[in-house]
């Protein structure tokens, strides 16, 4: 992918997560991008297929740090796999909160979009797999079910966390008690 081509996605999912998805138009994201008028055009002749590009970019990202999560930081026990869980939700909901909530609005897009859904639906695979994977290594029997259960948890914590006053508690609590309930004792 060019790098102005990233860019401009970069920016059009910096603006979709900061003003919402009506902030997206090719204008906007030549502006946040500071790129010349008409480059996103040039590159995402329609709406669309801007919102399209914006997902797949996302879907890239995401790919791209769960291969380097999974590199590095395969948990060996619940203690470690309540520390990535926490640190994923802290990361997704602070530093990361303007394409969490882009990734959020784009999914909401998606399920009125058939073309988009897909990849919505192959992204939920994989991180279902993935943490499925994680769950048999630590004993889970049912891990696909246990895995659905805690993207689900998750995915209503981080869209909470990013859609409440900035004064939350830590959620380290909730994680820790859902984990218990998933993973067995001997962890």
């Amino acid at each position: 992918m060019s790098d102005k081509r990233t860019a401009v996605l970069d920016a059009a999912i910096a603006l979709v997560g900061t003003e919402g998805l009506r902030a997206l138009t090719h204008r906007r994201v030549d502006a946040v991008a500071g790129v010349p008028a008409g480059s996103t055009s040039n590159y995402f002749r329609t709406r669309q297929t801007l919102v399209e590009g914006v997902l797949d970019r996302l879907l890239e990202k995401d790919r791209v740090e769960l291969a380097a999560i999974a590199e590095s930081a395969m948990p060996r026990d619940t203690c470690e796999l309540e520390n990535l869980v926490h640190g994923y939700v802290m990361f997704a909901t602070g530093p990361d909160r303007p394409r969490t909530r882009a990734r959020f609005a784009m999914f909401v897009e998606a399920m009125a979009t058939p073309r988009l859904r897909a990849g919505v639906d192959a992204r939920r695979s994989e991180l279902r797999a993935w943490i499925g994977g994680m769950l048999t290594a630590l004993g889970v029997e049912d891990s696909a079910t246990a895995a659905r259960v805690l993207i689900d948890y998750l995915d209503g914590l981080v869209l909470h966390r990013c859609t409440s006053p900035d004064d939350q508690p830590d959620p380290r609590e909730g994680i820790a008690r859902m984990l218990r309930a998933l993973v067995p004792v001997a962890t």
